[in-house]
């Protein structure tokens, strides 16, 4: 088993916490038993897993129960947010319920802490980054559009603010900046996601961002605040061979999950805490 590491020096002898995170699984009921060695080798190295959307090919329940099968006997705690083909079919609220039956974190918006590590999550949505984003002027058609993309944006904002904890991890499934879409044809960069997503994160902070969706983009970035941003769609990661990524980071005190919430509170300040990251074969 090889892998990538990128690593900076603890500030303190702490316990750790391993994250792997992953997106794009696009699972259909054809799919059965490809992801069970996969997910048995993440049980045994991570002591959480995020997923980052597009779980599914079409958004069909049948399809999400057939990924969840896939997870017998993976005891890690799961974080996830949904993508665009898990809205295909129109019936993101089956798909959601299905998941936290099987005691998935499910975020849109909101946030949970899970052994003292913050999780705020949400899909996202396009618009494009910088001066290229759509902007909301003209027909009223396009300034709901727009309006998805800064309602995304606003959802982060609050599931950001309610995290009191030291360390944020940010899950979404549409890319915040550019420069992790890199490497797929310019012209569809718009779709890809949107720069709108950015101003939450650098404004409030978090500690490492996951996102999906651009499946021949670049690994990783920085936000200009400097936020590691990495893109973790599964058809990247094996690219260079991998099929997660393991983030590791010093925990900062033991705590149960604690239950998603949606309203605006206090934040406190992100630091810029040691991790290391790695991503391994499947």
């Amino acid at each position: 088993m090889s892998g990538m590491i990128e690593r900076r020096e603890p500030t303190a002898a702490r316990r750790e916490i391993r994250i792997a995170a992953l997106g794009d699984l696009h699972f259909d009921v054809d799919s059965r038993g490809q992801l069970r060695d996969l997910f048995a080798e993440i049980d045994r190295s991570a002591d959480v897993l995020a997923l980052c959307g597009d779980l599914t090919t079409h958004g069909r329940p049948e399809e999400m129960r057939a990924l969840i099968d896939e997870m017998t006997g993976l005891k890690a705690p799961i974080v996830a947010v949904l993508g665009n083909h898990d809205h295909e079919a129109g019936m993101p609220d089956q798909l959601t319920e299905l998941l936290r039956e099987r005691g998935v974190h499910v975020l849109d918006g909101d946030h949970v802490v899970i052994d003292g590590l913050g999780f705020a999550g949400t899909k996202g949505f396009v618009g494009g980054f910088g001066r290229g984003a759509l902007a909301p002027f003209g027909e009223k058609l396009v300034k709901d559009f727009v309006q998805g993309s800064i309602d995304e944006a606003l959802k982060l904002e609050n599931a950001l603010r309610n995290l009191r904890t030291e360390q944020k991890v940010v899950l979404l499934h549409f890319a915040p900046m550019v420069e992790t879409v890199i490497g797929e044809p310019e012209n569809i960069y718009p779709f890809l996601g949107s720069s709108r997503l950015l101003q939450p994160l650098d404004m409030i902070g978090a500690t490492v961002v996951f996102h999906g969706h651009a499946h021949h983009g670049t690994p990783s970035a920085r936000t200009p605040g400097g936020i590691p941003v990495f893109n973790v769609a599964l058809p990247l990661l094996e690219q260079s061979g991998h099929r997660y990524l393991l983030w590791t980071t010093p925990a900062t005190e033991r705590r149960k999950p604690e239950p998603s919430a949606t309203t605006p509170a206090a934040t406190a300040e992100a630091t810029d805490a040691a991790a290391r990251v790695r991503a391994f074969k499947g």
